[in-house]
């Protein structure tokens, strides 16, 4: 028997807790490193110019749909191999994962000519100031033009997770972020021979990371295509499965997008301070990410094998480890929101609103981490519509109509969007959740 067979049998046998606390760690520790380089990157651009600040802000949308089509896409892959994994079916498993190459490829070719000829417009939704419209530009059209790195690791990686090998990711991620960390300095400001290039520099080490992360999982992640005609389905079935994440991770650009136009009512100020929210986020949000990419093969394979009693212990547990861990983002966010802020900012209006936001925003940490989990579960049993309802309803349905509502009465009380949503969130997923045990113990299992 094969190390990778014998990994992913794993996932059947052995205390689901112990399980995620050896998949976890190699998760967590390339999520950091990728939520350093967002700091750092967003250090970089705060010294260089506030309105290259404001620029990521307003991009960052435009960059989580990209994310959202790969790492979706990955899911499914990664879903639907640990689904035929749990049958028995390899041979199937290693068919679904030779589709990844050309849907990484396929993305990138859509992504990179649709959002070279949008950028502009897009650009001036966004903010009046020509300035922020050209550096939004400039920075938009490198990062999408030139993301096959993006997208290519985003499905090669999630091949390689659903057999288990966490290695691998890591350390693409981590030696990804540290070449764009290190390149930042360099092509912003120019260092010898090299120009100073500004923003456009920042966009451009941003893809040389993606490319390099991509270059160390291609040897492991790039399988032998099926045949061209086994093609429509399995990409029935992959995004039937990843449509679900998707869906939640483009939603977040478009809640994020509408409440920039929100915010933009007030100030650009207002605007960049929820940007750094999302660049600290991504730090505190490791554990919470670690969990949603560790429970996904576990609660696929078991739910495959008929085993729902390790599904809901893999659940619990996911949960569980997630709020522990995320508690220490709610205490950052309620006693040093200032200091958080200033490491990007020194403006002292980003820094008055940031700190009203951050306090807010901190409340929703816990709620948020089971409201995030629950459509990744019901992802993995192929509950597609409970998901999907889970995401819409957080997403467009209570962020960006609650973030309006709250804004009427003014700009302190828009940042309790995030509490509200997140309770409401939660409590719809618990309501799904029992349904589901429910349903099952009827059928017999």
């Amino acid at each position: 028997m094969s190390k990778t067979q014998t990994q992913t049998l794993d996932y059947g046998k052995g205390s689901t807790f112990k399980i995620l606390l050896k998949l976890a760690p190699p998760v967590m520790l390339a999520q950091l490193i990728q939520a350093l380089y967002n700091i750092v990157d967003s250090f970089f651009i705060g010294r260089y110019s506030e309105a290259g600040l404001t620029a990521l802000s307003i991009i960052y949308p435009i960059q989580l749909l990209m994310i959202a089509f790969g790492v979706g896409t990955g899911v499914g892959i990664n879903t639907l191999m640990a689904h035929y994994m749990g049958i028995g079916r390899k041979h199937k498993s290693d068919e679904c994962a030779g589709t990844a190459t050309a849907l990484g490829i396929s993305m990138w070719i859509i992504f990179a000519a649709v959002c070279f000829f949008i950028m502009p417009a897009y650009a001036r939704m966004s903010t009046t100031s020509p300035e922020v419209i050209k550096l939004v530009t400039s920075y938009g059209r490198i990062v999408c033009t030139f993301s096959i790195g993006l997208f290519c690791e985003s499905v090669w990686t999630k091949v390689l997770q659903a057999e288990g090998n966490m290695r691998t990711p890591m350390i693409a991620q981590i030696v990804g972020a540290i070449v764009n960390i290190i390149l930042d300095p360099i092509l912003i400001w120019g260092v010898g021979f090299v120009p100073k290039l500004g923003i456009s520099g920042a966009a451009i080490a941003t893809v040389i990371g993606q490319t390099a992360a991509a270059a160390i999982v291609m040897p492991k992640g790039f399988r032998h295509t099926p045949k061209l005609w086994k093609y429509p389905s399995y990409l029935k079935k992959i995004y039937h499965l990843g449509f679900p994440n998707i869906l939640m991770q483009s939603a977040y650009t478009f809640y994020i997008f509408g409440l920039n136009m929100i915010l933009k009512t007030f100030s650009d100020q207002a605007v960049t301070a929820l940007g750094l929210y999302y660049k600290w986020q991504a730090f505190f949000f490791i554990p919470l990410g670690a969990m949603q990419t560790c429970i996904v093969p576990i609660v696929s394979y078991n739910y495959a094998a008929g085993n729902s009693e390790r599904c809901s212990k893999a659940l619990k547990n996911s949960v569980f480890m997630g709020m522990a861990l995320m508690a220490f983002g709610t205490l950052c966010f309620e006693l040093i929101p200032s200091q958080m802020l200033s490491v990007f900012s020194h403006d002292p209006k980003v820094i008055a609103i940031g700190t009203v936001g951050f306090r807010f925003i901190g409340l929703s940490f816990l709620p948020m981490t089971t409201s995030l989990i629950f459509p990744v579960f019901f992802q993995a049993i192929g509950y597609s519509l409970r998901s999907s309802a889970l995401t819409i309803l957080r997403t467009l349905v209570l962020f960006v109509p609650l973030g309006w509502l709250y804004s009427r009465i003014g700009l302190d009380y828009f940042w309790a969007t995030f509490p509200t949503t997140e309770v409401i969130t939660t409590l719809v997923g618990i309501i799904f959740y029992r349904s589901f045990k429910k349903t099952y113990a009827k059928r017999g299992h």
